[in-house]
């Protein structure tokens, strides 16, 4: 939203004309989902405000308004919550130190009187005394708590800071003043563990930016100046010293380097980079001076989208989020039934004492926040997500880590994907006493002028091997057979055996060699001339480094099938296949083919297809998760994939299907855990085995221990 700028038409006394702006806020203190969503709706009441979008997995809210960010900044620090603008194009500013330190002194203070408080009755001080230093307690750790609970029951929307603060009220009232105190420190010092946990998990994708340095060395007009990122143009030159990181996207115009990308790729070794070669922001320069011309400005780098493109994919809810929200809503206005309740049934009907079943009732209440069940599982797609993001493969949202996590069937298109998808000479045979040098030097003559995939192979093998390229004239092309040119006075045709029969040239002696070629994994073209056929040049597609380890660890993952998809002809895909050691080939496809192949695989189990090009984009789009190759991969192909990996390491795909299931895997944990210690304070609620400093422990401990849960998968290794 950032940058981009509506016009709204307000009717305002006089139909003014007001500019709506798009602003972005980094939040402060939310660490409860739920809370996310009631401070959305406040701030969606706000006069002025258009839209809002409030982030969680990010801690972020974007706003489109006419209301001034003060006012907006305001309404945020009433619901209990701080607000920061980002100025920077990116990512954001950090949330200041001093209110962090504020809010971790509040809980050390009430902690502090808390102990004094039991020291004083422990060591027989009078009770008075005891009773000052736990309401010192309750105000110094409380005071943000109930500032929030005021607002929270002024606009009807009931949140974790109404039920704390009426527990502790309920607790004061009936003479508890020592659990109300505990009550305010464990929920203070908890949520100040929890809200840092939390900050540690989303800081690691905004951390990224930070790779990116603030200022560069810019050639303006024959001199140099050093220039903040945000003033640097596309078109601008930037020099780039020696061991120093990469300010802007550019393209390098002078000078050579090897580059570590990990930030962008997750590639743990530097490519090296010459002139005409792209490099990316945050990026660093190793050995070699670096000259760029600027590509794009840094609200638009790479490394800025791949920001953005992760916080967005972290606010989409994943389907088990989903349903945990949905049972949310009606969780937590049962059990405010239920303590009203246990509060007053068995005192009116059963003649129970007041004060034990009102503070069994203010234990529901406590017990009732469902933070650490609606935390259990965005914390864990936060994490998952970002500490992916980290190593080159971009997730797009909760539902497809969720769907990546259940795969059973992969397919891979082959070229480009499995294979380099570069053509490499391997055989030139001459016939007769035909030289292959002759057969080369024919081939690359006529292939300078065409567009056929081996044409670059050919005249790549000739330069090699420092062969003269004659100059071909009359070019001809035969759609979908080869072509032809005139070449030192006779006339050259490169092509398939059905080229060679429809010109009437004899080519039956060579079918056999051509058959045993191809069962190598081998494309062939014969090249000739009205005289007949003067030789054959093979080439073949290497496979991409990785590509079998890739294939065996997705074996070892309980992938149950994988298949390759290709255009190339049976016996090349077989060969190819075989030394990648998949067992499931389909050639001969045109796109179409392998849109109607995704869908049948579909009904056989969830089905993921990795592509890198723009035919695999119907495929891509079809599969339950579509992987793209993000480095060499087409700009379709990536915005129709659920998955990008932003490197052509395919090993990374074994990586995206093991974090995926763990991901999964925390987020049943989680929820279990959360549901099931809910249940048993409840029911040791009821039967009078539980107290309100438990409740708070148990809740506020729930809460951190499933963040800390979630956060593992940060750590998950490649």
């Amino acid at each position: 939203m950032g940058g981009r700028q509506a016009v709204l038409e307000v009717n305002n006394r006089g139909a003014a004309r007001r500019e709506a702006k798009a602003s972005r806020f980094r939040l402060e203190g939310l660490d409860c989902a739920d809370c996310a969503v009631k401070l959305e709706k406040k701030i969606a009441t706000l006069p002025g405000v258009e839209a809002v979008r409030v982030n969680f997995g990010a801690g972020s809210m974007n706003i489109i308004h006419t209301v001034t960010p003060e006012a907006i900044m305001k309404a945020v620090n009433e619901a209990g919550y701080g607000a920061f603008r980002c100025l920077s194009p990116a990512a954001g500013e950090e949330i200041p130190a001093g209110r962090k330190k504020a809010r971790l002194a509040g809980a050390a203070a009430s902690g502090f009187f808390l102990a004094a408080g039991f020291a004083g009755g422990f060591l027989g001080a009078d009770r008075g005394y005891s009773i000052v230093l736990f309401l010192l307690s309750m105000l110094s750790g409380g005071i943000p708590v109930a500032r929030g609970a005021f607002y929270a029951a002024r606009s009807l929307s009931p949140d974790m800071n109404l039920l704390m603060t009426l527990a502790v009220i309920g607790a004061v009232a009936i003479g508890e003043w020592s659990e109300g105190a505990a009550v305010v420190f464990l929920f203070s010092l908890g949520s100040f563990l929890q809200e840092y946990t939390l900050d540690k998990t989303r800081g690691s994708i905004r951390g990224l930016m930070e790779l990116s340095p603030k200022e560069a060395l810019v050639r303006r007009d024959g001199m140099e100046m050093t220039l903040p990122v945000e003033k640097i143009v596309p078109g601008d030159t930037v020099i780039v010293k020696p061991g120093q990181k990469i300010p802007v996207d550019g393209r390098v115009t002078e000078g050579g380097s090897s580059v570590n990308q990990a930030p962008i790729t997750g590639e743990s070794v530097p490519v090296e980079k010459r002139a005409g070669d792209m490099v990316y922001a945050g990026t660093i320069n190793q050995q070699g001076a670096l000259v760029l011309e600027v590509t794009s400005h840094a609200v638009d780098s790479t490394l800025s989208r791949i920001v953005e493109m992760v916080e967005e994919a972290q606010e989409q809810k994943a389907p088990s989020q989903q349903l945990v929200d949905r049972f949310a809503r009606y969780y937590t206005p049962a059990v405010l039934a239920g303590a009203l309740a246990v509060a007053v049934v068995p005192v009116l009907l059963f003649s129970q004492p007041f004060t034990v079943w009102f503070e069994r009732a203010l234990i529901l209440l406590v017990i009732s926040c469902p933070c650490a069940l609606v935390i259990s599982t965005p914390v864990s797609i936060v994490s998952a997500i970002g500490g992916a993001a980290r190593k080159g493969v971009l997730i797009k949202g909760g539902s497809r880590l969720e769907e990546a996590g259940r795969l059973k069937i992969i397919a891979f298109d082959k070229t480009g994907t499995l294979t380099l998808g570069k053509p490499e000479v391997t055989d030139v045979i001459g016939a007769g006493n035909i030289g292959p040098d002759r057969v080369l030097r024919a081939a690359a003559a006529v292939e300078k002028l065409s567009e056929h995939p081996l044409a670059g192979a050919i005249i790549e093998r000739a330069g090699r091997q420092g062969l003269e390229i004659p100059r071909a004239s009359d070019f001809k092309s035969y759609a979908g057979m080869g072509a032809g040119a005139n070449v030192g006075g006779k006339r050259y045709y490169v092509g398939n055996m059905s080229l060679f029969q429809e010109l009437g040239i004899d080519a039956r002696q060579w079918r056999e060699m051509i058959e045993n070629l191809q069962r190598e994994g081998k494309t062939t073209v014969l090249v000739g001339s009205e005289e007949g056929i003067s030789g054959v040049v093979a080439a073949a597609d290497r496979a991409r480094p990785g590509s079998r380890e890739a294939v065996k660890g997705l074996a070892g993952l309980g992938i149950k099938r994988i298949v390759m998809l290709t255009g190339d002809n049976r016996g090349t895909a077989l060969a190819a296949a075989g030394a990648l050691g998949i067992n499931d080939v389909r050639a001969d496809l045109l796109p179409g083919d392998k849109l109607t192949a995704v869908r049948e695989l579909k009904s056989e189990g969830k089905t993921a297809m990795v592509g890198d090009g723009i035919n695999d984009a119907p495929a891509l789009a079809a599969a339950d998760v579509g992987i793209a190759m993000g480095g060499s991969g087409t700009g379709t192909a990536i915005e129709t994939a659920d998955i990008a990996l932003m490197s052509d390491d395919i090993a990374k795909i074994p990586y995206a299907v093991s974090i995926s299931r763990r991901a999964l895997a925390v987020i049943k944990q989680n929820i279990a855990f959360s549901v099931l210690l809910k249940a048993v304070f409840i029911a040791a609620t009821i039967t009078g085995h539980s107290t309100l400093w438990m409740a708070v422990l148990a809740d506020t401990g729930a809460s951190l221990l499933v963040t800390l849960n979630g956060m593992r998968l940060m750590l998950v290794k490649d």
